[in-house]
């Protein structure tokens, strides 16, 4: 028995394997280029075997051959994952890239769920700022009959429907009683998507920038929807719909091959205890029936 063998039987560390025959010579050059340092730790030296340490670790030292019979399975310490609410890595993450807004050719090549979505994330006026959700038209898409209002107020940008509640309602009970049927043939919208608002949060009138802006959905809903007969709800409606022309109660006016009738606002009408808009627009209703015809 080898020196070195004796020295490992008194450290309690057993025989070496031998290399069987016919193993894979690579695995012995990756040992051997492992085993090439060799660090011997003795907690507590004991006084009669430090002559013999010394003189095996010397011998140790200058072996350059080490037969083994497999690879030395290294144990690899996983680096801990990252905890879910761990967000410091996105401090340092680019914004990411402003969506590009649409130019108003692009806006009059959109088809309805195109149109929708372009209003949904636009950003073609300060109004983005500040409103709380977007409000597009609503009902037949291939309505004959289109109502048209300004633009949104708290309770239609809230549940982002046109003329919700009380004042759809009413408009519903309006167009009922000159036999025009709302669930079928009537498309709701506004001229602005979004809910102008002044630095006190308080509700204002659309800055001409805001309505030119937005004017491009209005003008791709009138060209999909095509309808005959526009009944304008409220006096900014009826300004708006032709910008430079002062509307007129009691007149038909034309928008392309449309019809347009100006009306009160059903939010109006609520508030009207004397019931004198009501008759108005009673006469404004059966102007736009008689003209739309059937």
């Amino acid at each position: 028995m080898s020196r070195s063998a004796v020295f490992l039987d008194e450290m309690g560390v057993g025989p070496l394997w031998r290399l069987r025959q016919g193993a894979a010579p690579e695995v012995v050059d990756i040992v051997v280029e492992a085993a090439v340092e060799v660090e011997v730790v003795v907690a507590e030296p004991v006084a009669e075997m430090a002559a013999p340490v010394v003189e095996v670790l010397a011998e140790v030292a200058v072996v350059d051959t080490v037969e083994i019979a497999a690879p030395v399975a290294v144990a690899v310490t996983p680096v801990p994952a990252a905890a879910p609410d761990d967000t410091a890595w996105f401090d340092d993450a680019p914004p990411p890239p402003p969506a590009r807004q649409l130019s108003d050719a692009d806006i009059a090549a959109l088809d309805w769920d195109g149109l929708t979505a372009a209003v949904a994330k636009c950003a073609r006026c300060d109004l983005c700022k500040t409103r709380k959700g977007v409000v597009m038209g609503r009902g037949d898409r291939q309505g004959a009959w289109l109502m048209l209002a300004s633009s949104p107020s708290r309770l239609e940008e809230r549940e982002g429907r046109a003329l919700p509640g009380e004042q759809g309602k009413l408009l519903d009970n309006m167009l009922k009683a000159i036999a025009v049927d709302a669930a079928s043939d009537v498309y709701i919208t506004h001229l602005l998507k979004c809910r102008p608002l002044d630095e006190a949060g308080q509700e204002r009138l659309p800055t001409e920038a805001e309505s030119a802006a937005c004017r491009p959905y209005f003008d791709r809903e009138l060209a999909l929807l095509q309808p005959r007969t526009i009944l304008t709800l409220g006096s900014m409606a009826a300004a708006g719909i032709n910008p430079g022309e002062k509307p007129v109660r009691g007149k038909v006016r034309q928008l392309g091959s449309a019809s347009v009738v100006a009306t009160f606002h059903p939010e109006m009408l609520l508030q009207d205890e004397t019931g004198k808009a009501k008759a108005r627009a009673w006469a404004d209703l059966c102007l736009a029936k008689s003209t739309h015809g059937g």
